[in-house]
């Protein structure tokens, strides 16, 4: 049975006008009709009761209507596989990622992501809500936290780290913290996530210290921390794969090297997370595979 044809019935169902579907595919709306009883036809049942002044769906129209919007996309999800199986993965990956990370660790990947899959369209969603990936159509989601949800299926990309950092002019006009409990006493640059903008938890050989922290400023995103901790605003808590290039050039101190520190847990990662399905499509395995290897070398 024609793929277009039942999704041309989907549409029809859903907006009760062969005009408006015409007008939205800009073809005839004869041509609308002609496919709609077409498909009658070859059903042998009627699936709309169609009078001068209305249309409505017929028992079995209804029947059909909650059923073939799955079934279309799984037809679409296997003719994608068998593409797939003659020139590599095809079609669409949609891939949502906090702004932060996607800036800093996804977008370096693309030129490679476009090498390996050159007829694989990637939407790079990057929000920093946690976006329902079943009502969001979404094939995968990168997540920063220490678990995985029970709902959804997820392999640990990376694990995470953070560090207390502050830039070299900062600590030459201000003078190095010795330990971390001289934090409290020195305004900080503080993210406005949870925990982050009021405590920072040292632990170094066994023993863990919670140090109150304030600041005037109390930023949403980790990248416009790290820029003010780079213009000399303040020590801040910053993940690593966020300032290890600026650690490495010498543009930003760790001021404790020896402790762990962290505003929620010790145990935190990158998880690649995608919805728990029997079926998984090849194209969706294979960036799956991709990302597990990018990060394996180096994060970006």
């Amino acid at each position: 049975m024609d793929l277009q044809d039942l999704s041309l019935f989907v549409e029809v169902a859903r907006q009760g006008s062969f005009a408006a579907v015409a007008r939205d595919r800009g073809i005839d709306p004869s041509s609308v009709s002609r496919s709609i009883a077409g498909l009658e036809a070859r059903l042998g049942l009627r699936l709309f009761q169609r009078t001068s002044r209305q249309m409505v769906l017929t028992e079995a129209g209804e029947l059909y209507l909650a059923r073939l919007p799955g079934v279309i996309d799984e037809m679409e999800r296997l003719r994608d596989e068998a593409a797939s199986l003659r020139s590599g993965p095809v079609g669409t990956i949609r891939l949502t990622a906090s702004v932060a990370f996607g800036q800093v660790c996804l977008l370096p990947l693309l030129p490679a992501f476009s090498a390996a899959f050159p007829r694989l369209k990637l939407e790079l969603i990057l929000r920093d809500a946690n976006l329902d990936l079943v009502a969001e159509r979404i094939d995968l989601a990168i997540r920063l936290g220490p678990s995985v949800r029970a709902d959804v299926i997820g392999v640990k990309l990376m694990q995470t780290r953070y560090r207390a950092v502050a830039s070299p002019e900062y600590l030459a006009a201000a003078g190095a913290p010795m330990q971390p409990s001289d934090l409290a006493l020195r305004p900080c640059l503080l993210l406005s996530l949870t925990g982050f903008r009021s405590r920072w938890v040292f632990r170094s050989k066994g023993v863990q210290e919670d140090v109150p922290v304030a600041g005037q400023f109390i930023l949403s995103n980790p990248l416009a921390v790290r820029a003010g901790v780079l213009a000399g605003l303040g020590p801040a808590l910053l993940a690593d794969w966020v300032i290890d290039r600026d650690l490495s050039a010498g543009r930003l101190v760790d001021l404790f090297p020896d402790h762990e520190v962290t505003a929620t847990t010790f145990d935190t990662a990158a998880w690649l997370l995608y919805p728990s399905r029997a079926y998984l499509p090849r194209k969706t395995r294979s960036v799956i595979d991709f990302l597990r290897a990018s990060f394996r070398k180096a994060p970006p």
